[in-house]
C-alpha cells in the first residue's frame, strides 16, 4: 500500500515537472495556452486502432494506449534467397522495396485496403473495426512460380512509444495486459509456431498458401471476418457516393488523407503530414508550413476534426520570432530562420465558413496575426515584400546549411527550385532576396484581409483596421509592378532594378488579392492563362511559362504542375465575374480534375506534382507518389460544384 502510494506521488509530479515544461516551452515562444475544444477534439482523434505509425502502412495501432500489431511478410526460398518484409511505405523507389497499391483508407480508420507486390509476391491486406475490435485479412493473390515455397504472414504484438503493458503469448492467443483494459489477439488461420523469426513480442506465423484473418476481442472464423470487411466497405462507399460524378475525387482525399495521417507521441496529437516517406526521412514527422494548411482544406471534405487538428497544429508551430516555420520536424527542430507562403489566414476563415467554429478562430487568430505582422517588419525591402532567411535566429539548427544563404531564402517561397529566382541577390547583412515577389506581395494582402475578417468576427477593430490599412499599403506598391506592355503584373529584381520577365502562375495571384482591376484581370486571362504558348494546354497550369527555357527541364517547380498553384489560381478567378474569366476558371478546374484522375484510376497515386508535356506523376523519382496536395487538383471540382464550401 504504501508503495502504491509513493508511485502515485510520483507520477503526479512527474505530470506536475510535465506541465511546467510545457508552459515554458508556450512562454519561450508566447503561444496561447490549448483551449479545451482543441484538447477534446484531440482526445476524439487519437482514440482506436488505425494505421497510427509513421513507419509502416501495415501495422496497426490502437490509441491511446499504443499496442501495435505489425504485419510482416517472410518469402521463402529453398535456396539463398529468403528475405522479411517487416514494415511498407508508399513511394517507395528503390531497386527491391515493396510497391504498395493503397486502396480506400477511412478517416477513422473503419476500413482500410492495399494490395502490396514485393519479391515475386502480391497480397491483399485488410482491416476493418468491429465496434471496439480490429479485423484484419490478408489474401494472397499470385507468386512467382519459380518460389517453389509459400510466403509466410508473421502478425507480431509490441507495445510503442515506450507506453507501459505487458504482452505474452498463451497457447493460441496473444494477451496484452495495458493501463486501460486487456486486449486479446487470435488468429484465423493454423499457426506455425516458427521459433526463429525476425519479430519482436509475441507473434504468429502462418503460411499464405490461403487466406490468413486476425481478430481482437475474441475469436472469429474467416467467413465472419470476411463479413465485417464487406460491411465497412459499404459504409466507406457510401461516405463518398454523395458526391455524385466526383465521388473518386473524395474518396482520393479521404483515402490520401487516411494513409498519410499519423500520431504524434511527443505532442500526443494526430496530424497529417505530406506524406510517410517524408516523415520517415524527417525522424518521425515534418510539418510544412504551407502544405499543412492545405491538408487543413483537404480534410474539411469529410472530417472536420481532422482539419481543425491540422489548422492548429502548424499555426501553433509559430517560432520565438513570430512567424509559421518553413518546416517543424520530429525531435522539436524547425526553420528558425525563414517562414513559406502566408496562406493561414484564408484557410481558418474558410473553416470558419464551413463549420462556424468561433473557438478555432479564438485559438489561431493570436497566432496568425503575429505572422502577418512578422512579414511586414522582417521582408520588406523598398516597400515591398520579398522572401528571406534569417540565418542568426536562435535556436540555430546547425545541420540546416540553408539557413541564411541565398538558398534558404528561396527555399522560404515553398517553390525551391523556381527558375523566377535563378539570377535574384541575396543580400546577407538584412538577410533578403533583392526581389520583390508579386506572388509573396498578392498572398501577403489576401492574408490581411481575411485576417481582418476575423478581427471583426472576435471583435478586434483597432486590430481589423490596421490590417486593411496594411493591405491598402501593399496594395498600393503592387499596383506599381502592373507592366501595361506586358498585361501583366512582373516581379522586380531590386539589385538592378529591372522587371523580370519570366512568369509562373505566381503571376496571377494579384487576381486572389482583389489587386487586379476588372481590366487587368481580362488581359491577364486572355493574355497569359489561356495562351497556349504561355500556360495553357492539355495539361495546366506550368509551374514556368512553356516558352520559358527552364519549362523544358520538367524537374520540380522548373516547369511541373503542382495542386496548390492550380488551386490559388483557380480561388483567385472565382474573385471576377466576366464571362470570359468565368469560363477560363470553368476549364481550369475541368483541367485540373483530368489530370488529378488520370493517375489516380490508373494506379492509386496522388502526386506531389506532375509532368506539364505527358500529364505523368511518376516519371521522374522527385514527385512522391502520395502526397496529400496532390489532390487540390480535385478539390477545385468540388468546391466548384459546391461554392459554399470554399472563400
Amino acid at each position: 500500500m504504501a508503495y502504491a502510494v509513493i508511485v502515485h506521488a510520483h507520477r503526479r509530479f512527474l505530470a506536475a515537472v510535465m506541465l511546467c515544461a510545457a508552459a515554458l516551452l508556450c512562454a519561450a515562444a508566447a503561444l496561447p495556452p490549448r483551449s479545451p475544444q482543441y484538447a477534446r477534439l484531440q482526445r476524439r482523434l487519437a482514440q482506436g486502432w488505425n494505421t497510427w505509425s509513421t513507419y509502416s502502412v501495415t501495422t496497426q495501432v490502437l490509441l491511446p494506449s499504443g499496442f501495435a500489431l505489425q504485419t510482416g511478410i517472410e518469402r521463402r526460398s529453398t535456396e539463398y534467397g529468403n528475405a522479411d518484409l517487416s514494415s511498407a511505405l508508399i513511394g517507395r523507389l528503390s531497386a527491391n522495396a515493396e510497391r504498395v497499391f493503397p486502396g480506400p483508407h477511412a478517416y477513422d480508420g473503419s476500413y482500410t485496403d492495399l494490395t502490396l507486390a514485393w519479391r515475386g509476391l502480391r497480397l491483399r491486406i485488410q482491416s476493418a473495426h468491429a465496434g471496439g475490435d480490429l479485423v484484419m485479412l490478408v489474401t494472397p493473390l499470385a507468386r512467382d512460380p519459380r518460389l517453389h515455397l509459400p510466403p509466410e504472414v508473421v502478425f507480431s504484438a509490441h507495445m510503442l512509444w515506450q507506453r507501459p503493458g505487458q504482452i505474452e503469448k498463451r497457447g493460441e492467443t496473444i494477451v496484452a495486459r495495458l493501463p486501460g483494459g486487456g486486449v486479446r489477439v487470435f488468429l484465423a488461420g493454423r499457426d506455425r509456431r516458427d521459433l526463429d523469426l525476425p519479430a519482436a513480442g509475441a507473434w504468429f506465423s502462418a503460411v499464405l498458401d490461403r487466406p490468413v484473418g486476425l481478430s481482437t476481442g475474441r475469436p472469429r472464423t474467416l467467413a465472419a471476418i470476411r463479413r465485417i470487411l464487406r460491411r465497412q466497405l459499404r459504409a466507406y462507399r457510401a461516405s463518398v457516393a454523395g458526391y455524385g460524378r466526383l465521388a473518386p475525387v473524395a474518396d482520393a482525399i479521404q483515402t490520401v488523407l487516411g494513409w498519410d495521417t499519423i500520431y504524434d507521441p511527443g505532442r500526443r496529437r494526430v496530424i497529417s503530414p505530406v506524406s510517410r516517406i517524408w516523415s520517415v526521412n524527417w525522424g518521425g514527422y515534418v510539418l510544412f508550413d504551407w502544405d499543412t494548411f492545405f491538408a487543413a482544406r483537404l480534410a474539411a471534405v469529410g472530417d472536420r476534426d481532422l482539419a481543425y487538428a491540422n489548422a492548429e497544429a502548424i499555426c501553433r508551430e509559430l517560432t520565438p520570432a513570430g512567424f509559421v516555420p518553413n518546416y517543424a520536424r520530429a525531435q522539436g527542430w524547425k526553420s528558425n530562420d525563414r517562414s513559406e507562403p502566408p496562406v493561414g489566414a484564408m484557410t481558418l476563415l474558410a473553416l470558419y465558413r464551413r463549420f462556424h467554429d468561433r473557438w478555432l478562430l479564438r485559438d489561431t487568430y493570436p497566432l496568425l496575426l503575429r505572422w502577418n505582422r512578422w512579414w511586414a517588419r522582417h521582408r520588406q525591402r523598398d516597400g515591398y515584400l520579398v522572401w528571406g532567411s534569417d540565418g542568426e535566429n536562435r535556436p540555430r539548427n546547425l545541420d540546416d546549411s540553408t539557413a541564411g544563404t541565398r538558398a534558404g531564402a528561396i527555399l522560404e517561397s515553398g517553390l525551391d527550385n523556381s527558375p523566377m529566382y535563378d539570377t535574384a541577390v541575396y543580400d546577407a547583412r538584412h538577410h533578403q532576396l533583392e526581389f520583390a515577389d508579386v506572388g509573396l506581395m498578392s498572398l501577403y494582402i489576401a492574408d490581411c484581409r481575411a485576417l481582418a475578417q476575423i478581427a471583426d468576427l472576435l471583435g478586434h477593430p483597432a486590430d481589423a483596421a490596421g490590417l486593411r490599412a496594411g493591405a491598402a499599403r501593399f496594395r498600393a506598391r503592387l499596383a506599381t509592378l502592373w507592366q501595361p506592355r506586358a498585361g501583366i503584373f512582373l516581379n522586380k529584381d531590386l539589385h538592378t532594378g529591372q522587371f523580370s520577365q519570366r512568369l509562373s502562375p505566381t503571376n496571377f495571384y494579384p487576381l486572389l488579392a482583389g489587386a487586379a482591376t476588372p481590366a487587368q484581370a481580362e488581359r491577364m486571362v486572355s493574355e497569359h492563362l489561356l495562351n497556349p504558348r504561355e500556360f495553357w494546354g492539355r495539361w495546366v497550369l506550368p509551374s514556368i511559362a512553356r516558352d520559358d527555357p527552364a519549362f523544358r527541364d520538367q524537374n520540380y517547380w522548373r516547369g511541373r504542375i503542382w495542386g496548390p498553384m492550380n488551386y490559388l489560381v483557380w480561388l483567385g478567378l472565382g474573385r471576377y465575374s466576366s464571362p470570359l474569366i468565368a469560363r477560363a476558371r470553368r476549364r481550369l478546374a475541368q483541367k485540373s480534375l483530368a489530370l488529378f484522375l488520370k493517375d489516380w484510376l490508373a494506379r492509386g497515386h496522388v502526386h506531389e506534382n506532375y509532368n506539364a508535356i505527358t500529364g505523368a506523376g511518376d516519371d521522374v523519382g522527385n514527385s512522391d507518389r502520395f502526397y496529400t496536395w496532390g489532390a487540390l487538383l480535385g478539390l477545385i471540382s468540388l468546391e466548384d460544384a459546391r461554392p459554399g464550401a470554399a472563400p
